[in-house]
């Protein structure tokens, strides 16, 4: 059975930094997309990382670029999403996202409960 558990979240001042961990249980981490996605009060999930395990392209949200960093750890089965320079704006239920290949599972991944964000002086 598939399951995510997100850790790492908190409350944080401006311009402070967390480093997320979602640790994988139940399939191959190694073959899977790993995603960080947020959802702010009121507004859409978004996707702020992607890193794609087989190959390695990585992606980022724009309002995330150069102070956000995904990386993997496939020994670990663990994804991380390193953030330096936080903003108010970053407060949000930060969500780690699994996508299997083609043909292994649901298109639309699996996801983990979340860990809560929160920046503010």
């Amino acid at each position: 059975q598939v399951r995510l558990a997100e850790s790492g979240g908190g409350l944080v001042q401006p311009g402070g930094s967390l480093r997320l961990s979602c640790v994988g249980f139940g399939f191959t981490f190694s073959r899977y997309t790993m995603s960080w996605y947020r959802q702010a009060p009121g507004k859409e999930r978004e996707l702020v990382a992607r890193i794609v395990n087989d190959g390695g392209t990585i992606t980022y949200a724009d309002s995330v670029k150069g102070r956000f960093t995904i990386s993997g750890d496939n020994a670990k089965m663990t994804v991380y999403l390193q953030m330096f320079s936080l903003k108010p704006d970053d407060t949000a239920w930060y969500y780690c996202n699994a996508i299997p290949p083609l043909g292994w599972g649901p298109p639309q991944g699996y996801w983990g409960q979340g860990t809560q964000v929160t920046v503010s002086s």
